[in-house]
């Protein structure tokens, strides 16, 4: 019997559970220019679309853009929950990077395809017609030919390939199917490589919940045949006592000393049977080892860098490039500088017109403070447009309003006549967490707020209700700010972790 050093492993599964990037920062894609990491994610229907990161070392992350920032790269669309921005690939090639994505709100045009001598400003979109289907990938064959493999509903969600014109967008060729994967559910995801002999095929099947599972096949071409790992899934952590579940959607990537590394999708459940994911599919990262000109996965050998809180006082001339808005465009109802942040709402826009940055940890607190001579505020803990958490004041009363379906409901208020308050909303674990045997959600949501230094909890919400094993969808969390009727001025705006995740 092999011995098991359980030192070793506590370290191992320690490391694998941290996120690279953390928050609601699904299908990663990455590729290396030099020394330097980028990495793109979904980002569903909140526009800027398509986040983008910048590494050196694949601990420590800094975004640097969003890539999708024109309306005609990414039409705000039908303000559909869990529509927009879906899975992507991230490519450098002969000094151009190149990026590829599913606008689901777009759907019928086929993917959306960007590329960039500059990663800091994109080219407008070409669109692959013929191609419909979701999760494109782009890989350049051994004659230079580019290849775009995708899951295609024209092909009953089997893998597909085609040759593709980067200079039009169109395909050169009918698609092909050159995998249906190992029999798993939901076969998607596709990102090829070329390593030594073969070309890889990775996929994710089992659907991104719990079942999710990273599967491999390899092929001495491009085009296939394509030979099934003989031990897929390559790598899950279904059916285990891991803390991260839900991993998959992988892509790889060499390091400058011949190394590999992935990066991969994955939730961190908490609280009872089912388990919740408040802030949704984050980032995380492994390390690739070559076994039998197999790529095997194990936790990386780097820890993820501490993510800290922020303040925005709104003095520049342009908003922070974590700020977006659900199915909109900022720009629209938000003006930063010279020292508010004004925002407008046009009535029954709900929470198109709100500005919102993601939740980046397990425990966390955020404070707004608004001037109420303008006009009434509010501070929302939003999931997707049914599912929420909110808390407003107008001048004279201030109230916690929560979202669950198709209800609708004022859980607490209180008179609050006063010309300035800072709104606050916070996370933590719930009051019974120790209990043993207590049906219980993820967190306990702190709806309140503060004025003169004096802080008031009017509300103690379970944090299950906005979470995605809730509302479905595949988003996460999200804090938003918004004015209530016409305009509403935003002073200062703080998040902070309450610990460390």
């Amino acid at each position: 019997m092999t011995s098991v050093n359980v030192a070793d492993a506590s370290a191992s599964r320690l490391l694998s559970s941290v996120p690279a990037i953390p928050g609601f920062h699904p299908d990663p894609t990455i590729c290396r220019v030099g020394s330097t990491y980028y990495l793109a994610n979904s980002s569903f229907e909140y526009s800027p679309g398509a986040p983008l990161w910048r590494s050196t070392d694949l601990s420590s992350w800094q975004q640097v853009g969003n890539i999708l920032t024109r309306r005609s790269q990414f039409p705000v669309g039908d303000g559909r929950d869990s529509g927009g921005v879906f899975g992507s690939t991230l490519r450098h090639h002969d000094g151009r990077y190149w990026f590829v994505t599913t606008n689901m709100s777009d759907f019928g045009r086929g993917h959306t395809l960007v590329s960039a001598e500059d990663p800091a400003q994109w080219s407008e979109p070409l669109y692959t017609t013929g191609a419909i289907g979701i999760d494109p990938d782009l890989s350049w064959g051994p004659d230079g030919q580019c290849y775009l493999t995708w899951c295609s509903f024209a092909h009953g969600g089997a893998i597909a390939q085609a040759r593709l014109d980067l200079a039009t967008g169109a395909l050169q060729e009918e698609p092909r199917v050159i995998w249906t994967g190992t029999g798993l559910a939901f076969p998607e995801g596709p990102h090829l490589y070329r390593h030594g002999g073969y070309w890889y095929l990775m996929i994710a099947e089992g659907g991104t919940e719990r079942g999710h599972a990273v599967s491999i096949a390899r092929a001495p071409h491009p085009t296939g045949p394509f030979e099934s790992h003989p031990a897929n899934p390559v790598f899950s952590h279904r059916s285990t006592a891991h803390p991260v579940q839900n991993v998959g959607h992988a892509d790889l990537v060499e390091r400058p000393d011949g190394t590999w590394a992935a990066v991969y999708l994955g939730v961190r459940p908490r609280g009872s049977t089912p388990g919740y994911s408040p802030l949704g599919r984050e980032t995380f990262v492994a390390s690739i080892d070559w076994v039998d000109e197999w790529p095997a996965f194990r936790p990386s050998d780097t820890i993820p860098a501490a993510v800290p809180g922020f303040t925005d006082h709104f003095t520049g001339s342009a908003l922070d490039p974590r700020w977006v808005a659900p199915a909109g465009d900022p720009a629209d109802f938000a003006t930063p500088g010279p020292d508010v942040l004004r925002l407008t709402r046009v009535p029954d826009e709900g929470h198109r017109e709100l500005l919102c940055t993601r939740v980046r940890h397990e425990s966390w607190r955020a404070e707004a403070a608004f001037d109420l001579t303008v006009g009434a505020c509010r501070l929302v803990l939003r999931l997707d447009s049914r599912h929420w958490y909110e808390v407003q004041a107008d001048g004279e009363v201030v109230r916690v309003t929560a979202g669950v379906g198709p209800f609708v409901h004022t859980v607490a208020e209180a008179p609050l006549p006063t010309r300035s308050v800072t709104l606050t909303l916070a996370a933590q674990a719930p009051a019974d967490a120790g209990a043993p045997g207590a049906n219980r959600g993820p967190d306990e949501v702190l709806l309140g707020y503060r004025t003169s230094g004096s802080a008031t909890v009017l509300a103690r919400l379970d944090g299950r209700y906005v979470t995605t094993e809730v509302a479905g969808g595949f988003t996460g969390r999200m804090i938003g700010v918004g004015a209530v009727d016409a305009a509403a001025h935003l002073q200062t705006f703080h998040y902070n972790p309450l610990e460390q995740d």
